[in-house]
């Protein structure tokens, strides 16, 4: 284990079921260490991601609001 990291305890179901799509992944990914951090660190990036909508996305969206009758 590199010396940067520091451990995570999950359950061993969970585990055997990482480890299943770690081998389904074709060499994608090394370890189970590698697909959780993988994972973890794309549901963090999300997190911090703002959905913006063009001007044009957002005017189509007030259109169908409006014949749904919410606006």
């Amino acid at each position: 284990m590199p010396k940067d990291t520091v451990p995570v305890n999950i359950s061993r179901s969970l585990y055997e079921k990482i480890e299943a799509k770690v081998k389904e992944s074709k060499g994608e990914f090394k370890n189970v260490e590698e697909f959780v951090e993988f994972v973890l660190s794309e549901v963090v990036k999300e997190e911090g991601e703002e959905n913006v909508f063009t001007p044009e996305e957002e005017e189509e969206i007030k259109k169908r609001l409006r014949a749904l009758g919410y606006l």
